[in-house]
């Protein structure tokens, strides 16, 4: 006969076996390393992600320490590795490093305040310039951010080849690799560039306008530069926002708390998310690693791009 007694045992018996299951994940990763990708530069990458990583801390019981990358190369390696637990990547750097065999996993991305889990690449150049298309600028010097930056490699060598640029670096008196978004955007308001590749969301929400909001950038004058400072010249079709990833390798549930976390942080610590993007973002929108074989596919494209250049 089932009793009260044998249901309640079996229900302490489950609750014992599931507590000792969390506590073997965090026996065996006391310590988790979250690496981000860079953006901006580094003292404004910890202000923006250490209250949410001191959130994650708490949440999971266990030390995240944040881990500022010197490249987006940096964070591929790193979770080949083994030594990067979590990252953020950009929709490219995430589908090289699948396309080079590292074994992480795509659990959520950005949701937008629209409620869009997209972005744009664009090309900008200053309002003063006379540049109003990609078929003035040839001969002119172009910043881009990263070899794997999506919005700022990537998808702007593919929609130059879309407009018959298929070799931007001989059809730009120069191409320079500037090493962040906001350096790109730098570059372009002080003048050593013609044309800056970046990434766009909206008015309200793209690097240029975190820049802005940061008086980060000025006019030779001293005063500071305004969104009308600027024109975006063209624009790309969306880009799905580049995922979070865990290591494939982790406990399962190590994962499903990670991405616990990461779902509940807008209602459980508001400040520490909205910090993230400036109050630009809802939350964060369930994802698969599946969701970005498309971006695979772009990768394939632009490399074999620049392998019909080196032949």
């Amino acid at each position: 006969m089932i009793t009260r007694r044998l249901i309640l045992a079996g229900a302490a018996a489950l609750a014992f076996t599931a507590s000792a299951s969390a506590e073997d994940w965090k026996a065996k990763y006391p310590e988790l390393t979250f690496a981000v990708v860079p953006a901006e530069n580094a003292s404004g990458v910890t202000e923006r992600w250490a209250p949410f990583v001191s959130y994650l801390s708490k949440e999971l019981g266990v030390k995240v320490t944040l881990r500022i990358a010197n490249d987006y190369a940096a964070v591929i390696e790193g979770q080949r590795a083994g030594n990067i637990h979590i990252a953020s990547y950009g929709s490219a750097s995430f589908a090289r490093a699948r396309l080079t065999g590292v074994k992480t996993d795509a659990f959520a991305n950005d949701i937008n305040a629209d409620g869009s889990t997209g972005y744009y690449s664009v090309f900008f150049v200053k309002a003063n310039s006379p540049y109003k298309s990609v078929d003035q600028l040839k001969g002119k010097n172009l910043g881009l951010v990263d070899p794997n930056s999506t919005s700022g490699n990537n998808v702007p060598r593919f929609e130059l080849d879309k407009m018959g640029i298929a070799d931007a670096d001989s059809y730009f008196g120069k191409v320079v690799f500037t090493g962040s978004h906001e350096n790109a955007i730098l570059a372009l308001a002080q003048g050593t560039v013609d044309v800056a590749a970046n990434q766009w969301t909206s008015d309200d929400d793209s690097t240029l306008a975190q820049m802005l909001t940061k008086h980060m950038l000025k006019n030779a004058d001293g005063s500071a530069m305004k969104k009308d400072d600027f024109r975006i010249i063209h624009k790309s079709a969306p880009i799905i926002n580049g995922p979070y990833a865990y290591n494939s390798d982790l406990p399962e549930d190590a994962k499903a708390a990670i991405a616990k976390a990461f779902f509940d942080a807008p209602a459980k610590d508001k400040a520490a998310f909205d910090r993230l993007s400036d109050g630009q973002k809802k939350g964060f929108h369930p994802a698969t690693t599946k969701d970005w074989d498309g971006t695979i596919e772009l990768i394939k494209f632009v490399d074999a791009l620049r392998k019909k250049k080196a032949s």
